[in-house]
């Protein structure tokens, strides 16, 4: 299979079929959010699959804390490995750190081979270094447990930057859905910044997160909201990141898909205009037509870059350390 033509058109690296059948889906999306997610993965896994991937270095499970869930995947341009890690010679690459979703109770760093791993190859394609973290889920790591881990893992990013000619100064962090709530968590919420400041960043993109704890009748996940912020609905105002959005002065971008789990769209538009209100520099709003809540990931490295080049565009547009 030949992967399909750059495109701008929403889903328009998808053959009609499925592009016009991912289209009828959308305005149902949350009938059933678990079969038609294997519906996009089904239609995009080929795509992905088939993209080429030559020029790319990956080093997988790397282990960046104790738990047997405290892995991540690295992915970086041949001729940045060419030149030698850790020369000094070598040009410092920006990186993102992907966070990926799963409701807080399920989900891995790569769900078939393809799919999470996409969104790596696409940014390594770049010229970035991509990281993909896995971390713990909810049974053994309630709220802010997804948070530390994250922190954990930008530690070992920082302590590692230059064996893998990262610029330290310019690691960005990209959280889809739970990923996204824990990624918030861990730079803005005083209960993961009071014990222990997290690595600093240089960005910080949300693509279709859970910015609150809810457990609102129409949330489809409000039984994994549960299990992972807890049973006691007081504390879920205090354990939201839109309530810490204005503790922070990160550079953020907001991304959600016309097609969300429910409620999703109006948090992350509500989180944009918090961090609106009390930020100097506004954060950047995008809403991807045509998409859903997972096709808005899925659809990287599949010939479609419209996200992407956005996410691009953001992360040149953040001034380096030093710079005025």
């Amino acid at each position: 299979m030949v992967t399909s033509k750059l495109t701008l058109e929403p889903l328009g690296s998808l053959p009609e079929n499925q592009r016009r059948l991912l289209l009828d889906i959308g305005p149902r999306w949350g009938e059933d959010i678990l079969g038609h997610r294997q519906t996009v993965i089904d239609c995009y896994t080929p795509l992905v699959a088939s993209a080429p991937k030559d020029g790319i270095v990956v080093e997988r499970d790397v282990r960046y804390g104790p738990h047997e869930r405290h892995l991540l995947d690295i992915f970086l341009p041949a001729e940045n490995q060419a030149e030698g890690r850790g020369s000094t010679a070598t040009r410092k690459l920006d990186a993102i750190v992907f966070v990926h979703g799963g409701a807080f109770v399920r989900g891995n760093k790569s769900v078939n081979g393809e799919i999470y791993d996409n969104v790596c190859y696409w940014f390594a394609s770049q010229g970035l270094a991509a990281i993909n973290v896995e971390y713990r889920l909810a049974g053994a790591a309630p709220y802010p447990g997804g948070a530390e881990d994250v922190s954990c893992a930008l530690a070992y990013v920082h302590e590692n930057a230059n064996s893998f000619n990262i610029d330290p100064g310019r690691i960005f962090v990209v959280g889809h859905s739970a990923g996204g709530a824990h990624a918030a968590t861990c730079l803005f919420d005083p209960a993961v910044t009071d014990n222990s400041l997290p690595p600093p960043v240089a960005g910080l993109v949300l693509i279709s997160a859970r910015l609150v704890a809810d457990v609102r009748a129409g949330n489809p996940n409000a039984n994994p909201v549960r299990t992972y912020f807890g049973d006691d609905e007081e504390l879920y105002p205090a354990r939201s990141p839109l309530t810490h959005v204005e503790r922070s002065t990160t550079p953020l971008m907001i991304a959600v898909a016309e097609f969300e789990n429910p409620y999703l769209d109006e948090y992350g538009a509500q989180f944009f205009l918090e961090a609106l209100r009390h930020r100097g520099v506004p954060p950047r709003f995008i809403q991807m037509r045509g998409h859903n809540h997972t096709s808005i990931v899925a659809h990287f490295n599949s010939g479609e870059e419209y996200l992407g080049r956005e996410i691009l565009h953001f992360i040149a547009t953040v001034t380096r350390s030093g710079e005025s």
